[in-house]
This record gives structure tokens, sequence and C-alpha cells, in this order.
């Protein structure tokens, strides 16, 4: 809504796939090209949609331009936790090599801290479950989500549990919002 100037009851869905991609292209260094490819944008439209957003967001541009200079200053790039990537070719002469680790050094500090969250609270769960000696299984881990086996018994014990341990996985400015939902398989999850 607010990439389009509209009231967020009048939010398409196509206009909110766009701006699902805009967010996450431009925050993963994507270009106008890109951005007219992933799009049935002009790459005019593409270009203005990217500076309505920094215009509108002017701390993700400031996030992004600080992010490359620090990985162009140090040759690596963090996440919150200090694990560390380097990235030797931020400072190469060879234009597509320099923008391929410009944009390997923006998504590393967002995606790996995305990483060490839920490796956190997948340990702090398995802890949580072993001490209240729960029969309850830790099956699968697919990017932000896990997945369980769960007795019957224990459904109420783990929906607490998981969101509970997962939002809390990492001290943050922001609070970390947790879902859950249950099934018989994980194609019937609710």
């Amino acid at each position: 809504a607010q990439l389009f100037g509209v009231d967020a009851s009048q939010v398409t869905p196509d206009m909110r796939r766009l701006a699902k991609t805009v967010n996450f292209g431009v925050i993963y260094g994507m270009s106008e090209y890109g951005l007219e490819k992933a799009t049935e944008l002009s790459r005019e439209e593409a270009a203005q949609f990217i500076a309505a957003y920094f215009e509108k967001y002017p701390g993700v541009k400031q996030y992004l331009e600080s992010t490359k200079q620090r990985a162009r200053e140090t040759g690596y790039v963090q996440t919150i936790l200090g694990r560390r990537r380097f990235i030797p070719e931020i400072n190469s002469s060879n234009r597509q090599v320099r923008e391929a680790a410009e944009r390997m050094a923006i998504n590393m500090p967002v995606q790996g801290t995305s990483a060490d969250i839920i490796k956190v609270a997948m340990i702090n769960l398995y802890r949580e479950m072993e001490k209240q000696r729960l029969k309850s299984k830790m099956l699968l881990q697919v990017h932000d989500e896990l997945v369980f086996e769960v007795p019957k018994g224990e459904l109420k014990t783990i929906r607490a549990l998981v969101p509970d341990v997962m939002s809390t996985a990492l001290k943050l400015s922001v609070p970390l919002k947790v879902d859950t939902k249950t099934g018989a398989n994980w194609g019937e999850m609710e």
C-alpha cells in the first residue's frame, strides 16, 4: 500500500506480488534490468519503482551502501552473531565480478543472521524438549520453518513451546513473529 500510495484495502494481489518482488529484489541488489525481467514492467517503470522504494525507505539505501562500503574496507561481512563471510571480489576491477560480490555482501548478513537465529532456536528447542522429556521429534528445517512429529498428547505443549523458544532465540530490537500450523501430515497443515 505504501509503495503504491493507496489504502491497504485497495491493494490487489498483483500489487502485492509486485511489491514483494521489488522489496526482496531491491534488498538483494536487483537492478532495474533485473526487475524488468522479473516483472511485466518496462525498464523505465522498474527504475521508477526502485527510486520510489528508496525514497519511501531511505534507511534501506543507507544500509545497502554502508554494508557494501564496510565490505570494501574490511574484505568481509558478518551476521549479528559475528559469523563472517570473506568477499575479496568486492574490490575487483571487473564490474560483473564486483557487482556479484556486492550482492553477496548485501545478502549474507540478512540470510546468514536468519540462519543463525533458526539454528539457535533449534538448539534451544532440542534442549527444552529433552528437559521436559517430550517424545516429540524435530524432523526438518526448511528455510525459516521447523517441522515436528508430535504425539497428540503433546500437541498443546509443543504449540506453546515452539513460538516461545523461537521468538526469543536472539534478543533483537524487533519482535520475531512465529506462527504454528498442525496437520496429520505436511500437506494438511492448518
